[in-house]
């Protein structure tokens, strides 16, 4: 991989991150933008990493690596999900945040459209249904 494909690769990802932690913050939620941009850079990364080592030994299981970044995510996530009296908040922060992880991971594997397929699917769940959640949860 060269710098540029690096480069590139990490940009995406953090531009994807960017795009979702804004709509986060936007809607005063916990985990915004940088929370969402550094676990899509940081996805990328260590997606990155796995596909170098690769390189030095065709041995090396490139999907080790982002089988880890998955279940490191989840704690991330169960640190935003809080229960007050009957209600859980934090379930859609912390499951956006799932999805800028592995929006990362399909940046630092070099799939660009992909990953902007994916981002706007997030953004579209996070704002279209926005309305139709809220008027579901106060409906009698």
């Amino acid at each position: 991989m060269t710098t540029t494909d690096f480069l590139l690769r990490l940009c995406a990802a953090s531009l994807a991150g960017l795009l979702i932690g804004f709509e986060r913050q936007w809607q005063h939620k916990s985990a915004g933008l940088k929370t969402n941009m550094l676990v899509a850079t940081g996805a990328a990364i260590f997606t990155m990493l796995s596909i170098q080592f690769n390189h030095f030994s065709n041995d090396v299981d490139v999907t080790r690596i982002i089988a880890q970044v998955v279940s490191g995510i989840g704690f991330l996530g169960a640190g935003i999900i809080f229960k007050e009296g009957a209600t859980v908040h934090g379930l859609t922060t912390a499951a956006t945040i799932w999805c800028s992880a592995a929006i990362g991971c399909i940046s630092g594997a070099g799939f660009f459209t992909e990953t902007l397929i994916c981002t706007f699917l997030v953004l579209i769940i996070n704002i279209v249904l926005q309305p139709l959640d809220t008027w579901l949860k106060n409906r009698k």
